[in-house]
């Protein structure tokens, strides 16, 4: 049978008619996507945080939010969703839209989430594309004026010597502050006591009140009590001494070597944001962070910072997860339904 070059020709015409047609809305996707990002952003934005008001989280990132509304010229917004270590906060980010209008605030607290947590409703490493760091602090070591604790040294002599007795206030299970005295107990090889508050002022409280020997905190809810003269500080949990207060030795010049706290924050978007606003953010942050007005406010709550790129941002947090689960498995802390 003759084979019909009329019908031949007709399927190749429509195959070809259909090939441009895919290509034509391919390129105008693209050009969409393109045009989109370029513009990015051309509406609100979404902060999204896992804590309350007035926390050091919360003041760090609203200082971001306006740098980076006046930088960028949209306004971006804190929204505070704090409750279940974070969890709340990173659920409801992980199911926004990637379309960079909607990120969180990511820091050490989800490393430590990830560890201790025997399952999560998102992976933090997978389900959230990094954008840049933003801040860190160390925890600063306090005891009331006149203690008989005047350095690390006497509170691990003691420590060793009364196995138990000693009292040192932290924030709830699965915070940072209550893993650092997890992890006191394991590197320097004493048995202390944890008191649990559900706050920082809580927490400084009970020291003022004589119920607790020791504070483990961040300098912000202790600047007034310690520019007050009610407290001391004998040491800082950092790998190094903190700007505003040189003549205070870190934990680890103390004799715990291993000891090494600090607490970090950054900002990630939900994973399949392009690339190009991932960029365009990165480039942002950075550059609010290195103003003078905020390394000035910075400076007067005890807090670090800086900018980085989203490669560093996620090398750290693989780094904090290992070394929380490390710890966890080593204290033989249990895990969290």
């Amino acid at each position: 049978m003759p084979i019909s070059t009329r019908s031949t020709y007709g399927n190749l015409t429509r195959s070809a008619a259909l090939g441009l047609c895919a290509l034509a809305v391919a390129i105008s996707s693209t050009a969409a996507v393109a045009q989109a990002d370029k513009d990015y952003p051309n509406r609100p934005v979404q902060l999204v945080i896992g804590y309350g008001a007035g926390t050091i989280g919360d003041v760090s990132m609203r200082i971001v939010a306006q740098q980076l509304s006046e930088q960028l010229g949209k306004a971006f917004i804190v929204q505070n969703r704090p409750g279940a270590a974070g969890v709340i906060a990173a659920k409801a980010a992980s199911m926004a839209a990637p379309d960079g209008y909607t990120l969180l605030l990511t820091g050490n607290s989800y490393a430590i989430s990830t560890a201790w947590f025997k399952s999560l409703p998102y992976d933090v490493l997978k389900d959230f594309a990094p954008i840049s760091s933003v801040a860190s602090f160390d925890f600063l070591v306090v005891t009331q004026k006149g203690s008989k604790f005047k350095s690390m040294q006497d509170v691990i002599a003691y420590a060793k010597a009364n196995p138990g007795k000693l009292t040192i206030a932290t924030l709830n299970p699965g915070t940072t502050q209550s893993l650092a005295v997890d992890l006191l107990k394991v590197v320097a090889g004493v048995d202390v006591t944890a008191i649990p508050y559900h706050s920082s002022p809580e927490a400084a409280n009970a020291l003022l009140r004589g119920d607790v020997d020791i504070d483990m905190d961040s300098y912000a809810p202790l600047q007034s009590l310690l520019n007050g003269g009610k407290f001391d500080v004998i040491a800082t949990t950092g790998r190094h001494r903190v700007p505003y207060l040189k003549n205070v030795p870190t934990v680890a010049e103390s004799g715990v070597p291993n000891f090494d706290v600090t607490s970090w924050n950054g900002i990630a978007a939900p994973t399949g944001v392009p690339q190009p606003i991932i960029d365009k953010l990165s480039k942002a942050i950075s550059q609010a962070l290195a103003s003078q007005e905020v390394q000035a406010t910075a400076g007067k709550l005890g807090i670090e910072m800086r900018g980085s790129t989203p490669d560093e941002l996620q090398t750290r947090m693989k780094s904090e997860i290992a070394k929380w689960s490390d710890l966890i498995e080593k204290a033989h802390i249990p895990k969290h339904d």
